[in-house]
């Protein structure tokens, strides 16, 4: 079997009945497995993953893209999470079998037909048509509010889709990528420059860990502070060693871990280092003993 992964993000996490609606438009087809969903108030976000055939997934991809415009409104929608359009950011990774040819190729097929429904879309990871597209945060700066005035500059006409400002959908990026890691550490705190400095540790662009992307959000209804990371390479940097510096700075303010997140699927590898470093086990461990 060819499997491709899907981790669709959309800007709703607080209105369940559309979140469902989104949900049964994805499983209409019948062929595609839904591997997680994660919903989350704070962040107003759902996160859909799943995975199948390439073309199950794409045509998954369209009917859950579809559904989901119709639905959210970007003109009146608020969270804490970073976000520029109602379907955020839509990376293809291929997991078995696929090529990262075949996945840039389905990336682009999506974003052709996210366009020609009137919503503008850029191309990032594997897919960008340029070094200024490769990185989200970069595309993704000034969010959802930033886009009328920064789709007038030529540095930043879509990929695909209108060149002009669609109010109710914002913006879309897609693309292929190597599988990421969303981990989320929450802080017994409601000190949002704790949060930052933290931030600060571990982020790759403020000399932290060259893998990581990190911001710190205010997580109202919880009282706490969220460490939410993206880990883009969790081979040259590991959870447990994002996860024990994080540890060793919060000494220093009197502040504690209270539990972590996992958002979507983890690589089986990226589990096999954890239990290398915190039980010891020997070097001749391998993913393959690890079994569901």
């Amino acid at each position: 079997m060819r499997t491709l992964i899907a981790e669709v993000n959309i800007s709703e996490g607080t209105n369940l009945d559309v979140v469902n609606q989104v949900k049964a438009a994805l499983l209409e087809g019948g062929n595609i497995e839904l591997v997680d969903l994660n919903s989350d108030k704070d962040h107003n976000r759902s996160v859909f993953t799943y995975k199948g055939e390439p073309e199950a997934v794409l045509e998954g991809t369209k009917r859950l893209s579809k559904k989901a415009i119709e639905l959210i409104d970007m003109s009146v929608q608020k969270g804490s999470h970073p976000r520029m359009g109602a379907i955020d950011v839509v990376p293809f990774i291929p997991v078995k079998n696929v090529t990262t040819e075949e996945a840039i190729a389905i990336s682009k097929e999506y974003g052709k037909y996210l366009g020609s429904l009137g919503v503008p879309v850029y191309y990032y990871e594997d897919s960008a048509t340029c070094d200024d597209r490769k990185l989200l945060p970069k595309i993704r700066k000034g969010q959802y509010e930033a886009l009328p005035e920064k789709m007038k500059d030529p540095m930043w006409i879509p990929d695909e889709g209108p060149h002009e400002f669609n109010p109710k959908s914002g913006a879309t990026v897609t693309g292929a990528r190597f599988p990421l890691i969303a981990f989320n550490i929450n802080l017994d705190t409601q000190d949002i420059e704790i949060g930052n400095k933290i931030v600060k540790a571990v982020r790759g662009a403020a000399g932290g860990f060259q893998y990581v992307r990190a911001i710190a959000l205010d997580l109202p209804e919880k009282k706490m502070i969220q460490v939410s990371m993206n880990l883009t390479n969790y081979v040259k940097n590991p959870i447990h060693r994002i996860y024990e510096t994080i540890k060793s700075e919060l000494t220093r303010y009197n502040v504690n871990i209270v539990n972590t997140e996992l958002v979507g699927p983890v690589p089986v590898y990226a589990l096999e280092e954890i239990l290398k470093f915190y039980i010891k086990v020997n070097d001749d461990f391998t993913s393959e003993q690890i079994y569901f």
